[in-house]
C-alpha cells in the first residue's frame, strides 16, 4: 500500500509500476487516483460527454497494456497518463472531422446538379456532325481501319487481321487518320 502523505503524482508512479507487474489492484487504486483528471481534460477538447467516456475507457485499458513501456527516470506517470489521454482525444477529434470533411464530398458527388439536358443533347449532336465530315476528309484504309479500332473496338491486331494487311499497316493508317482528325478538328495535341 502507498502512504497518503506522497505527492499524487509519485503515487501514480509508484502504482504504475505496480500495474507494469500485473497488479490488479494497483491499476484499481491508479484508475481511482487519475480517471477524474483524464477524464476532465478528454471532456474538455472533445466536449461530447459519451466520446469522452469512450476515450477515457481507452486510455485506461491502453495504460494497462502498455505500463511496462512508462520509464520514471522520463518524468512522472501522471504526466505520461495526462499526454496518452491528450493524445487520443485530439486524435478523436481529428478522426471525427476526416469523417465530416469525407461525407460533405460524398454529399457533395452525389448531389444532382440540374442542367439543360437539351442543350446537352444539341451540343452531342452537332459534335457528332462535325466528327461524321472529319470523318469524310479521311481516306476509305483509314476511315475503315479507324471505325473498326473506335467504333468496332478492336484492337489493332483485329484490325489487321478482319482487313487482311499487316499490323504495321493499320497501325500507320490509324496513326495518319488520326492526325488528319486532329487538324480538321482543329485539336491541339
Amino acid at each position: 500500500m502507498v502512504t497518503t502523505d506522497v505527492s499524487d503524482d509519485d503515487r501514480a508512479t509508484v502504482l504504475l509500476s505496480s500495474v507494469a507487474g500485473g497488479s490488479q489492484e494497483a491499476f484499481a487504486q491508479l484508475y481511482d487516483l487519475l480517471a477524474s483528471r483524464v477524464f476532465g481534460l478528454i471532456q474538455r477538447i472533445l466536449v461530447d460527454r459519451a466520446q469522452a467516456e469512450e476515450v477515457a475507457q481507452e486510455v485506461f485499458l491502453e495504460v494497462w497494456q502498455t505500463a511496462t513501456r512508462f520509464a520514471p527516470n522520463k518524468g512522472g506517470a501522471r504526466g505520461w497518463i495526462l499526454t496518452m489521454a491528450h493524445r487520443r482525444a485530439v486524435d478523436r477529434v481529428r478522426a471525427s472531422q476526416a469523417g465530416r470533411d469525407r461525407d460533405v464530398r460524398i454529399g457533395i458527388r452525389d448531389q444532382k446538379m440540374d442542367y439543360d439536358s437539351v442543350s446537352e443533347d444539341v451540343e452531342l449532336k452537332l459534335e457528332s456532325e462535325r466528327v461524321d465530315r472529319a470523318l469524310l476528309t479521311l481516306s476509305d484504309i483509314q476511315r475503315q481501319a479507324i471505325s473498326l479500332a473506335y467504333h468496332g473496338g478492336l484492337s489493332q491486331s483485329e484490325v489487321a487481321e478482319r482487313l487482311g494487311v499487316p499490323l504495321g499497316t493499320v497501325k500507320t493508317r490509324i496513326r495518319d487518320g488520326m492526325i488528319k482528325l486532329r487538324e480538321e478538328l482543329g485539336v491541339a495535341l
